[in-house]
């Protein structure tokens, strides 16, 4: 019902767009240009100017054509073909050329897909960015041009902002309206606008970033990276508000210094952030043109109780440990299958991961990833813990799974500090309550692990199915795996160090793995996997232990 009221509202706003949209007012002019902290690649330019545009791993020959002409590439090339971010790879050829070609591809798209108002290029999340780009990028496009074009330009700012404010009440909820909201909140500043209009972008973000950012500064989508990405746009959004003199919204600057412990406490011991709830490869450069403005540098939090993760640390090693679910269904579109998983990171290396997400990948790949398999946790019954919706008029929605993550955390006289956790993905499918018990020792040298299934008290209904687990642990592909026991082996870092994982009384299987996060793209690793029947074997544990 909520899809179809949003889907609704969305087509009669629309059509009252297209009703007015003859009676826009256009500005003669920009006021300021945003500026883009993301990180820019001088060979996109060279390539472009020979005729290639270089996308989402993908390349489009286009021999002189305009793209929009061409079959694109993937799904991911057309989104970020749409979205222009790519204009800020042009900031490092600031050449007439550079900037015509540039100018040349907007043309088209106006002249393709400048009406239409559907598909792709018009979804809110994409015109969002668009904006965004646009905006910060409008010298590039605008050098050396004439009037016409600037007032083409204009005009078609002026429609993106109506656009946005018509549709985004029944975006997607999560980071696509936040973006919406700062497009909208860019746009006010960045374009001659009336103090109500600017007024009024403001206190729509405000009450964004109040619903959005969590009292511990996680993102309410639980995925790490949705932070690094808003924060891109919030930085230069805060610059632009002080250095024009305008009232800075009153929750943006408290939200964002919120964010950063959060962003902190997802960051692994080699500067990567963790793989949850659909993250992907972070960018070195652009991770630390983010931190830098950190101006609330501190020891990372033990947990965030909101966003529902721990985070054990000593000595040279971090274990983080997800203990929660999707606060929605609307939010639950892009959550992950894997309550209870873990990351351990030691030294300048990541040992246990997650998959992650695929950047580049089509959406078989993507549903593939959300799986618990996917996850260093444990499946039953070759079942996830969470189901997805195959709706294509709902999307890939969570329809049934983890409702309830029971956790404690604790430190025990001898100075182990651990998190236990139980969930209830399996309890209507197969009777079963899933706990998990991860630890790690004063010295950070031995990370301790039990997994193990329940009967809840009071049950009337026996479990169903065979009742076999399967644990994962998904090892980083820098790692090599080289097995000594049927119950161990050694995992070894680039530089060197040395971790034994073990399961005593139980034979650990080295498996072929994918690692679908690589900045390069899908790469196969190596998992291990401890298979057990519940019946005989109710419980099992492991440890992690570090070799002088």
């Amino acid at each position: 019902m909520r899809e179809a009221w949003r889907r609704m509202s969305r087509r009669a706003a629309l059509t009252r767009l297209r009703l007015t949209r003859h009676t826009m007012r256009v500005p003669e002019r920009l006021i300021v240009a945003p500026t883009d902290l993301r990180s820019v690649d001088p060979f996109f330019v060279e390539e472009l100017l020979n005729g290639r545009i270089l996308l989402a791993g993908r390349v489009l020959e286009t021999q002189g054509a305009s793209p929009f002409s061409l079959e694109l590439p993937s799904l991911a090339f057309a989104a970020r073909l749409h979205n222009f971010r790519w204009l800020r790879h042009l900031r490092a050829e600031k050449s007439d050329q550079a900037s015509a070609m540039a100018r040349s591809i907007l043309t088209d798209w106006i002249a393709v897909h400048g009406r239409r108002l559907h598909g792709l290029a018009w979804s809110p999340d994409i015109a969002a960015q668009r904006l965004v780009a646009l905006l910060s990028h409008s010298p590039v496009l605008l050098q050396g041009t004439d009037s016409g074009f600037y007032r083409r330009f204009m005009r078609m700012l002026v429609f993106h902002v109506r656009f946005l404010r018509r549709v985004v009440a029944s975006s997607p909820d999560g980071i696509t309206r936040f973006r919406v909201r700062i497009a909208l909140a860019m746009a006010s500043v960045a374009m001659p606008s009336s103090s109500l209009t600017l007024k009024r972008a403001g206190q729509a973000l405000d009450r964004e970033i109040d619903r959005q950012i969590l009292a511990d500064g996680g993102h309410i989508s639980r995925n790490p990276r949705a932070s690094l990405e808003l924060l891109l746009d919030l930085l230069p959004l805060r610059q632009t508000y002080v250095n024009l003199g305008h009232d800075v919204p009153v929750r943006l600057i408290p939200g964002i210094d919120r964010m950063y412990p959060a962003l902190r406490f997802f960051r692994h011991q080699d500067g990567d952030l963790a793989l949850f709830n659909g993250a992907t490869s972070t960018l070195a450069n652009e991770l630390m043109s983010v931190l830098r403005y950190d101006e609330t540098a501190g020891q990372a939090f033990k947990a965030l109780p909101h966003t529902k993760y721990h985070r054990l640390s000593a000595g040279s090693a971090v274990v983080i440990v997800d203990a929660g679910n999707a606060a929605s269904t609307d939010l639950s579109r892009t959550a992950h299958a894997g309550c209870l998983s873990f990351e351990m990171s030691s030294g300048k290396t990541r040992f246990i991961i997650n998959s992650g997400a695929p950047e580049f990948a089509g959406d078989r790949f993507m549903q593939a990833a959300r799986a618990t398999a996917a996850h260093s946790t444990v499946t039953l019954n070759d079942t996830s813990s969470c189901q997805f919706s195959k709706s294509k008029s709902l999307g890939p929605i969570m329809v049934s799974g983890v409702k309830k993550v029971i956790v404690e955390r604790a430190e025990t006289e001898d100075g182990r500090d651990y998190v236990r956790a139980a969930h209830d993905g399996y309890l209507s499918t197969f009777g079963y309550v899933h706990e998990r018990e991860v630890s790690l020792n004063a010295s950070g040298t031995i990370v301790a692990g039990r997994d193990r299934f329940l009967v809840p008290e009071g049950r009337k209904q026996p479990p169903k199915g065979e009742g076999i687990a399967s644990a994962r642990f998904h090892i980083h592909p820098s790692i090599s795996l080289l097995q000594t026991e049927t119950d161990s082996a050694l995992l070894i870092a680039p530089d060197g160090e040395t971790w034994v994982f073990s399961s005593p009384g139980n034979e650990v299987l080295v498996a072929e793995d994918i690692f679908f996060a690589d900045p390069s793209g899908m790469r196969s690793s190596d998992q291990l996997e401890i298979v057990f029947k519940i019946t005989e074997k109710p419980e099992i544990r492991w440890f992690l232990s570090h070799r002088p």
